[in-house]
């Protein structure tokens, strides 16, 4: 009976034992509680399909959308010094580095790229909440003046995606340093006169508020986003009053006039393209625009004519016997 307990039981368990379902299949909205299939939400840019709360997004993941055909190129960025400051808490900085680059799989908190959007040549940044809350250090200051450059270069319009907490505390003096940095690197595209756009993500708070994120020529935010300095509970704290409903998020700011527009993620290319080519003063985008196909841009193509090389006699055409049948008699 060896051979039944050893061999036939646990084969016919194996055949019949519940399959594991992998744990990345399935993301549960924070604001509705809807559990989401991960394709489902991926072709939505992650935004909840039954109540439109906009999750985070990364930066390679939005460029893939955003770009034409998700082709775009990175702009290289210079690496700063990797722990200036030696700083340690319950971690050494380089360490957190090496665990949030593990994570995320990027280097660092920004991404620069240029490519085409609505056939419109641009030069983008964006922020990565997820690699260490986004924080702003010396490298995301050298990512926005390297992009800069490259956008004045191009003569091309920068559009910037900010999301982070704040300055970056293990680079201490050195990441608020960056606040100054960036201002005088964005006076670059003003004096060329070149578009800066600023469209604000969930969350963008503290230094990055302060700065950069707050000097685009056209300010425009995702739904419910977060936008501010100091926080509303840290606020409410210091004040001891009760802060009016939505307070510091997107719509509260459009309605008092910090903002310009207030664009769903799945509307804003388009909306992004309309702009900028309104802004560089090109002809409205034409909508599904597609290259000629080669037979229209280079015209049909004829056919060489044969060359005769002998004369082909044909026979003169014979009618066609009468057919006849034999159980019929001739109606002749």
């Amino acid at each position: 009976m060896n051979w039944i307990n050893n061999y036939v039981r646990p084969k016919i368990n194996s055949l019949f034992s519940r399959r594991e379902m992998p744990e990345n299949l399935w993301t549960k909205c924070d604001a509705c509680g809807t559990m989401l299939f991960h394709r489902e939400l991926a072709d939505n840019l992650n935004v909840c399909p039954h109540c439109d709360h906009h999750m985070g997004i990364r930066p390679r993941d939005r460029f893939l959308t955003l770009f034409d055909g998700g082709i775009f190129t990175e702009v290289e960025v210079p690496k700063p010094v990797a722990d200036p400051l030696q700083f340690r808490d319950q971690k050494k900085y380089p360490d957190r580095m090496k665990s949030a680059q593990r994570a995320t799989g990027e280097k660092e908190a920004m991404l620069v790229a240029e490519g085409e959007i609505g056939r419109t040549p641009v030069v983008a940044a964006a922020q990565d909440f997820s690699f260490m809350g986004g924080s702003m250090g010396m490298y995301v200051g050298n990512a926005i003046i390297a992009g800069a450059k490259r956008a004045v270069d191009l003569k091309r319009p920068f559009i910037l995606f900010s999301a982070a907490g704040g300055a970056r505390m293990q680079e201490g003096i050195l990441s608020l340093m960056q606040m100054p940095r960036t201002t005088v690197a964005l006076q670059m595209l003003k004096e060329a006169g070149l578009p800066y756009i600023v469209v604000l993500t969930h969350p963008t708070t503290g230094g990055v508020t302060a700065s950069y994120a707050m000097l685009g020529d056209v300010q425009i935010a995702e739904p419910g986003a977060l936008i501010c300095f100091a926080g509303p509970r840290v606020i409410e704290q210091t004040i001891r009053e009760k802060l009016p409903e939505g307070f510091q998020r997107a719509e509260y700011l459009l309605d008092h006039g910090m903002l310009d527009r207030v664009t769903p993620r799945t509307k804003l290319r388009e909306e992004l393209i309309t702009i900028t080519r309104m802004l560089m003063g090109l002809p409205p985008a034409v909508i599904a625009d597609l290259p000629p196909p080669a037979s229209f841009a280079t015209g049909p193509e004829k056919p060489e004519p044969a060359e005769a090389t002998a004369e082909v006699e044909t026979a003169p055409q014979q009618p066609l016997p009468r057919p006849t049948y034999p159980d019929r008699k001739n109606e002749e």
